[in-house]
């Protein structure tokens, strides 16, 4: 049973670590050196569904982001991996390195900061030479009911969930723009539509996401930039504490939510699935 008073904390799905240690107080040389940026050799280009295609992904040093960004990489997509933590990025990216048809390179970034995703876009432009895909993926759970709700921590999740996809996407959208057009895939779950005690924070930053993802796609769909919200329910990561459980089968694997992205992007350009659910088919009987 949960103590009152302590909230009920879960892994982010970033890749970060645990997020809720840095707060605003971060000085300035620490922030500056997150948003360094780690750059890689990349891999040889060659054949796929997705040669030469342009993505970058926020929170993908595991999880559904890592996911996403293996099976792009994997199809020849060059692609900008992200973490707060360099050593996170440098793993993913020596790992992806290795597998690829395609090409990958790491941005250290914490995508609370608005300079931080600026920068996160401009190293994949420059690196890669555009951009075509924005996958916001980054974003954490921290769960407690109003009462028990500190401050700094719905700030957190709310920064994190929901913030830093408009700082992300304000950001890539003059470049996706540049290229005719291209994708902006928001990582939103069925939190989004179905509220739960102990989700103030969660289900505020997930449906305000829902309704962000849908503002955008009426603003940008005229110019060629197809806006979509992917909306999973229990996928089996690091979101839960103590990472993905091998008696939890029943549930989404990452694999999973990289997959409708994929066969998203595979889409003629007259076609736009806005949102996408997507939850267990079994899931355990209560």
């Amino acid at each position: 049973m949960r103590k009152r008073g302590k909230p009920f904390r879960r892994n982010d799905t970033s890749g970060a670590g645990n997020i809720s240690r840095a707060t605003q107080s971060d000085t300035p040389n620490r922030m500056e050196q997150r948003t360094e940026m780690t750059l890689k050799t990349e891999g040889t280009p060659g054949n796929g569904r997705f040669h030469g295609t342009v993505a970058v992904v926020t929170g993908s040093t595991r999880g559904i982001g890592r996911a996403v960004a293996e099976a792009l990489v994997r199809e020849g997509g060059r692609v900008m991996v992200s973490s707060r933590r360099s050593e996170a990025v440098d793993e993913t990216v020596a790992t992806l390195q290795g597998l690829s048809t395609g090409a990958v390179a790491g941005q250290v970034c914490d995508v609370r900061d608005p300079a931080a995703c600026h920068a996160l876009v401009e190293a994949a432009v420059e690196r890669f030479g555009g951009l075509d895909v924005l996958v916001n993926n980054a974003g954490l759970g921290r769960f407690a009911t109003i009462q028990e709700m500190e401050p700094e921590i719905w700030d957190v999740q709310i920064r994190t969930n929901l913030d830093a996809v408009f700082h992300c996407s304000r950001a890539a959208i003059p470049h996706l723009r540049a290229r005719g057009g291209g994708w902006i895939f928001n990582i939103g779950s069925l939190a989004g539509r179905n509220a739960f005690s102990g989700g103030v924070a969660y289900n505020a930053s997930k449906w305000g996401l829902l309704g962000m993802t849908e503002a955008m796609m009426l603003d940008l769909r005229h110019e060629g930039i197809r806006v979509s919200c992917i909306m999973p329910g229990s996928v089996n990561t690091h979101f839960f504490e103590g990472g993905p459980h091998p008696e939890h089968d029943w549930k989404l694997q990452s694999e999973d939510i990289a997959q409708v992205i994929t066969d998203l992007m595979s889409f003629p350009d007259r076609a736009l699935p806005s949102k996408v659910e997507i939850r267990p088919s079994r899931p355990p009987k209560r």
